[in-house]
């Protein structure tokens, strides 16, 4: 106990004896020498052979001295101490420049590169997510799963706008306005038919509890199929959308529904001398950008209130489960937002995908085992 007692004083008097030392005058001591003079040629923090002095000062600074023995016995310590924090703090200058070189200065195509295994890994754990939501003991209301599953039409249906944006324009689908909102629309289709049936079947299940003897359960919370058709009227809206411009010979820069809502630029006066680029989002693009967004919270929360009603906690694992989601969809407005300049931000959305469709599979199964489920085959 001793021993540790005198080791934890000289560590808390070290930084004081420094700077006691590094206000001495130069004559009084050259411990801390300029390398180029031959009391410190052998570099900063190496003590030279000569003893530092102290307390030759007035009486009244005399007697609040460190006396000689203690200060030399503890300025090893703390000049190593110094050289070690000198060391750490170049390693993460050093660091910090490689990250800026490497990654932060990617191109487009060594980012698509990728975050393409990412997107691709990530629809395995997606297909796990809606088998465990499904299963019957959970009574996820039916409408819900449908809306979930309408995620994969986004996907697949976004793979040949992608195509297309390559072959004709040679583009990135984000860089074609026109393909990009007709794409982006089909998520916003699917986050609205989530919403929209969990919220008939919260409204239902409220009533229920509330003692409402008029309490009607919605054909969404038994059926597939009302969601399914509002799934199949909203997607042939999107498909319109982007078969119109198709047929008119749109550009790689024609406008999302040809510039509905958007300001002209001559009534923004800061165009003139700061305009955007051609690949800069439209007010309708960015209406689809953000309503998903908005409808995806939303689901989070309803999942939350889900578990109040149903007695089953586990459900508020799915909201914090499908946060790594939603940080990817900010991610990527990130992206557009910078007019798509930043090309590090596609694989930390595909990242951030993989490991939303993850820990969300993982809250389904949570959710499934917590009910009664267990595996058929164990």
């Amino acid at each position: 106990q001793p021993r540790s007692a005198m080791t934890a004083i000289r560590r808390l008097t070290g930084p004081i004896a420094l700077t006691l030392l590094c206000l001495r005058r130069p004559t009084e001591t050259s411990a801390f020498a300029p390398p180029s003079s031959p009391a410190g040629s052998t570099g900063i923090g190496k003590l030279s052979s000569r003893r530092p002095t102290f307390g030759r000062h007035d009486s009244s600074t005399r007697r609040h001295a460190i006396p000689p023995d203690a200060a030399v016995a503890i300025l090893p310590d703390a000049a190593s101490a110094a050289v070690h924090s000198i060391q750490s703090s170049a390693a993460t200058i050093s660091f910090l420049g490689g990250l800026n070189e490497g990654i932060l200065a990617m191109d487009q195509s060594a980012a698509e590169q990728i975050a393409g295994p990412f997107f691709g890994a990530s629809l395995f754990p997606y297909l796990g997510f809606l088998f465990f939501l499904n299963v019957p003991q959970n009574e996820t209301p039916r409408g819900v799963t449908v809306g979930f599953a309408t995620c994969l039409l986004f996907v697949f249906l976004t793979i040949p706008a992608a195509i297309a944006a390559k072959i004709w324009y040679d583009v990135s689908l984000a860089d074609s306005d026109w393909l990009h909102g007709s794409a982006e629309s089909l998520l916003t289709v699917t986050n609205l038919v989530t919403v929209v049936a969990f919220r008939q079947a919260l409204s239902w299940k409220e009533q229920e509890q509330g003692g409402n003897p008029n309490a009607k359960i919605p054909d969404s919370a038994l059926s597939y199929d009302p969601m399914v058709k509002l799934v199949g009227g909203l997607t042939f809206l999107a498909f319109l959308t982007a078969l119109f411009p198709a047929l008119a010979g749109a550009t790689v820069h024609t406008p999302y529904l040809n510039g509905f809502m958007d300001v002209p630029s001559s009534a923004l006066p800061w165009t003139a001398t700061h305009p955007e680029p051609e690949n800069a989002l439209t007010i309708a693009c960015w209406i689809i950008h953000v309503t998903s967004l908005v409808e995806f919270l939303v689901a989070m929360g309803f999942c939350w209130r889900w578990a109040d009603v149903s007695n089953n906690p586990r459900w508020k694992g799915l909201t914090w489960g499908l946060i790594p989601l939603h940080s990817s969809g900010i991610t990527a407005c990130t992206y557009h937002l910078f007019y798509n300049s930043i090309p590090v931000l596609v694989p930390l959305q595909a990242f951030l995908t993989c490991v939303g469709n993850t820990t969300a599979m993982i809250a389904a199964y949570r959710i499934a085992r917590s009910n009664g489920w267990s595996v058929p085959w164990g």
